[in-house]
């Protein structure tokens, strides 16, 4: 498989838009696809309800989160009946509802998981950070002492663009993806909003005192980098770089290497337009803030993002996977070529990909939301 498929990528003809020069260079929405021979595919878990997020604890349990506001658990290769009891009260409307799940760095010691979601009303909503330890049960499992670490300070009457997506760093701080609200592009800009920001916590929901605008007048001291969209995706590679993907508007996606202090742009740069086809912003650059190290257009639609360093794919360490929830696939891209080549997983399966993870045992893992029911699927390399 492993001649097969550098192979492929050498020979892909439709490649990123590689957004590092001021020159227009078009994005592409389309990817050679990897032959389905090249891996396989096995069901893990069926019966779900828009599963968000998959998270696995230290003994091989499956965390699942739906977006409904529930937490499923699968033991020994099976969901459970019952949903995980403890979970917080959840706004769930259109695009707000439970996010991520993550055990804490120290969960062996500690039990702390960690959760994001939408809270409030249609009238005033946001997004939460929250933290509970997991207790095991003889029926399963259940959250107690729930205590809210955080709440942004992006209080909104739309149900969209929330981001949700979380990351420990090695020093046990998080960064936060916060969306811009859609109706509140312009707050991406602002420093006093959490609108359209990547967020750094410490694990108690505490500004950490190195943050870059701490020592800002009028600045929230969370803030972290500037000018996003609506970033579904966050990832830690091996090498400590952070990246993140975003969502355009209609095209224009982007995946960004995340620094602090820096502005990403949003809504006075961007490769895309509005979904009505009007000019968002007639600049694909503007002095003093971060291009893309690529982009799509048109859009993909990224969700989840994962920086794989696995053992099972050995020629797809250092490559990112980022879900297409538009394309129905999950896109495989290597970060480091300026202008880098791209190859399409799972898109004969014609169903739309959330969430991908890499699992303990160094094999992908994805969630699916199709017509005939949404599942947990398991790529592993072919015979």
């Amino acid at each position: 498989m492993r001649n097969d498929f550098v192979a492929l990528l050498a020979l892909t003809s439709i490649t990123f838009g590689a957004a590092q020069t001021s020159a227009d260079t078009p994005g592409f929405g389309l990817a050679d696809p990897v032959p389905s021979s090249a891996y396989s595919v096995e069901t893990i878990v069926q019966g779900l309800d828009t599963p968000w997020d998959i998270a696995w604890l230290p003994n091989g349990d499956m965390l699942i989160t739906e977006r409904g506001g529930t937490l499923r658990l699968v033991r020994n290769g099976q969901l459970l009946e019952a949903p995980i009891d403890g979970v917080p009260s959840v706004f769930v409307k259109s695009q707000a509802g439970l996010f991520e799940v993550l055990p804490h760095p120290e969960f062996s010691e500690n039990g702390w998981l960690y959760l994001s979601y939408a809270h409030g009303t249609d009238k005033q909503n946001t997004l939460r950070l929250a933290r509970a330890r997991y207790v095991e049960t003889a029926d399963g499992a259940q959250l107690q002492d729930l205590e809210v670490l955080f709440e942004a300070d992006a209080y909104r009457r739309t149900a969209q663009h929330y981001g949700g997506r979380f990351v420990f760093l090695p020093d046990q701080t998080l960064l936060l993806t916060s969306g811009d609200g859609y109706a509140y592009r312009h707050d991406a800009q602002k420093l006093d909003s959490h609108f359209g920001k990547i967020l750094r916590l410490t694990d108690t929901g505490e500004a950490p005192a190195d943050n870059p605008f701490v020592n800002t007048p009028g600045a929230l001291p969370e803030i972290w980098s500037y000018g996003h969209r609506n970033h579904q995706g966050i990832a830690l590679s091996a090498d400590g770089t952070v990246y993140s993907n975003e969502h355009g508007a209609r095209g224009g996606d982007e995946i960004n290497v995340i620094e602090a202090g820096q502005n990403y742009g949003w809504p006075f740069a961007s490769w895309g337009v509005d979904y009505s086809g009007a000019q968002i912003t007639p600049f694909k650059e503007v002095d003093e803030t971060v291009q893309p190290i690529f982009y799509w257009t048109p859009s993909i639609a990224p969700g989840a993002l994962l920086s794989y360093d696995g053992d099972a794919f050995p020629d797809w360490q250092g490559y990112l996977l980022s879900t297409g929830l538009a394309t129905r696939e999950v896109r495989l891209a290597d970060p480091a070529a300026p202008a880098a080549k791209q190859a399409s997983l799972l898109a004969e399966r014609d169903v739309r990909v959330r969430d991908v993870t890499m699992g303990p045992d160094g094999f992908i893992y994805v969630s699916t939301e199709g017509t005939d029911g949404d599942e947990i699927l398991k790529l592993s390399p072919a015979p």
